[in-house]
């Protein structure tokens, strides 16, 4: 295979891929320096974004293909890369270098803003509600115990925050003194954000924490980083989904997030306010999430103006 930049951004996850399509598919020369042009351009993407392969999720896809846009790409270019991104995020998922495919809800590069599936907050809810039960359950192993205290903790907390997979699992064990009512997060770029809690967030948090091994991690495991994985904790919600009677296929980490932020706007706050909580740089990031006030006013609409009805 040729040589690629080992300067580039991303560039062993990228040359694992190439390696894969050359072995299994016996792709030609042609074919991997085309798949090798375009995820390095995703990759410097990401990297202008402080964002990363490992990391991306949904909305930095749909922000590169409004990149791609705006620098004129043909249609046949985009849907190229659009099958390039979706193969080799496919294949970081299945190699375990991913616990998530940030292209699995994305419908191609025919929409310059594709949604992601939110949950409900009734399937939210049911979600909690099982976390909390499995939680309770006396009759667990205290290592069952203390996996169900650790799940319903980073559930709320996710859920309570918006925080991303992260940083959410790189949460410093110091968080947890003195029953704070927020939480100081450094997230991309090394920007700080201040996120407060819910009652029913920090109650999760004591009881894991009374009951977590001591380290200075919150979510400590036996893993390179000393921390829980995002594979761990994406394998562990789609286990619960299963028990709270919903779809696997629709749960992830980021799509918590997204229902955070979701929910929340369909509750009345205000698009800044959000940006804030969820530690965008930009508006625009923020402003995919403009399709649920669009809902929210034409509900106002229907069920307020004199001749909606008629």
């Amino acid at each position: 295979m040729p040589d690629s930049s080992t300067a580039a951004p991303g560039a062993a996850l990228i040359e694992a891929f190439l390696e894969m399509i050359a072995a299994e598919r016996d792709a030609a020369i042609n074919t991997l320096e085309g798949y090798r042009r375009d995820l390095e351009d995703f990759a410097a993407f990401l990297d202008g974004r402080s964002d990363t392969l490992a990391t991306c999720d949904d909305w930095a896809v749909a922000a590169y293909f409004e990149d791609l846009d705006r620098r004129g790409f043909a249609a046949t270019s985009v849907r190229r890369r659009g099958s390039a991104l979706r193969q080799f995020h496919r294949f970081l998922l299945e190699s375990g270098q991913r616990g998530d495919d940030p292209t699995a809800h994305f419908d191609g590069p025919k929409r310059a803003r594709p949604l992601p599936k939110v949950l409900s907050e009734q399937d939210v809810g049911a979600l909690l509600d099982r976390a909390a039960a499995d939680a309770r359950d006396d009759g667990k192993s205290m290592a069952a115990r203390r996996r169900a205290l650790r799940l319903h903790c980073l559930l709320e907390l996710i859920y309570a925050t918006g925080l991303r997979v992260s940083e959410l699992i790189a949460l410093p064990a110091s968080l947890a003194r003195g029953q704070r009512r927020s939480l100081t997060v450094v997230g991309k770029g090394g920007r700080e954000r201040l996120v407060p809690l819910t009652e029913a967030a920090l109650d999760a948090l004591m009881a894991w924490n009374a009951a977590r091994p001591d380290s200075r991690w919150l979510f400590p495991a036996d893993s390179q980083s000393g921390h829980l994985t995002r594979q761990a904790f994406a394998r562990d919600l789609k286990a619960l989904a299963g028990r709270a009677g919903i779809d696997s296929r629709r749960i992830s980490p980021h799509v918590l997030r997204h229902a955070f932020a979701s929910h929340l706007l369909e509750n009345g706050a205000d698009l800044r306010v959000v940006q804030q909580l969820l530690g965008h740089a930009d508006i625009s990031t923020t402003q995919i999430y403009t399709h649920v006030l669009e809902e929210r006013l034409k509900r106002v609409v229907a069920d307020h103006h004199p001749l909606a009805g008629s």
